[in-house]
């Protein structure tokens, strides 16, 4: 049983791990606690190797890692100057089996869920198609949570894909987010949205209900505990009424049971 829920805050993100933190004691029974970014809470001298050995070189080629000095180096940047990490892609499962060994013996146990929310980008091989594939969320301990992942992992809209195209052609770099929004019919997230903390409620209470419970995900498209492929399946999940399925709505209602409180 599940008895205490530690999340890592993301400093260089607009997520506001305090206020998901909040909505999470309401729905929960257990003790819910803030810490400052997980990478430097318990950063080890392996964590630079550890997540240069965990890079995605290719969306199509299984192995991972590239420990020339020159990516060591940059990560060890990186772990210092979060600003200046991105445009990288990382084996979640590696990184999560990394952040466990940093973890301090005595929390390592699963009566403590450590939830660090990154900055990184992360991803899982998928067996079926022979390519990684983003995810938001890799569940365990600790349970990873990726914000770049919230914007990049469910699939857009087609046409935001070919409006992205469309003026990368024109211009040569990437449209302003309002020209997207503007644009491109359909529900989605764009990076740094002000819907970022809400989106993630949800997949943090994910976190704590495998832990919990050793189920995964919902199958009920209205629940927050489903596991959204698109952004239009986010957004009815995470962002719209009901917040949950009648059977985790029993668990998980709380003082307040709206969507986005």
């Amino acid at each position: 049983m599940v008895d205490r829920v530690i999340l890592y805050r993301a400093p260089t993100t607009v997520a506001d791990v305090d206020g998901i933190a909040d909505w999470l004691t309401d729905r929960i029974d257990a003790a819910v606690t803030v810490r400052d970014r997980f990478l430097e809470v318990h950063r080890t001298d392996d964590l630079p190797e550890q997540f240069a050995e965990a890079r995605v070189p290719s969306p199509y080629e299984r192995e991972t890692g590239n420990t020339m000095l020159g990516t060591i180096r940059y990560e060890e940047r990186a772990l210092e100057n979060p600003d200046r990490e991105g445009g990288v892609l990382y084996d979640g499962v590696q990184i999560q089996r990394a952040l466990n060994a940093a973890l301090p013996a005595d929390e390592r146990g699963l009566e403590t869920l450590h939830v660090p929310v990154l900055d990184r980008a992360i991803g899982t091989w998928g067996e079926h198609d022979g390519r990684w594939h983003k995810r938001v969320t890799v569940l365990g301990q600790p349970a990873l949570v990726s914000v770049p992942g919230l914007y990049e992992a469910p699939a857009k809209p087609e046409a935001y894909y070919k409006e992205k195209q469309r003026h990368a052609l024109l211009s040569g770099d990437a449209p302003p987010r309002e020209i997207l929004e503007n644009q491109v019919e359909g529900d989605f997230l764009i990076a740094d949205d002000p819907r970022t903390t809400d989106a993630l409620k949800g997949y943090v209470l994910q976190a704590f209900h495998y832990l919990e419970t050793g189920e995964t995900f919902c199958d009920r498209a209205s629940c927050r505990l489903f596991n959204a492929h698109r952004q239009a399946e986010l957004f009815d999940a995470q962002l719209r009424e009901p917040a949950f399925c009648s059977e985790h709505a029993r668990l998980y209602e709380g003082s307040t049971g709206s969507a986005s409180t």
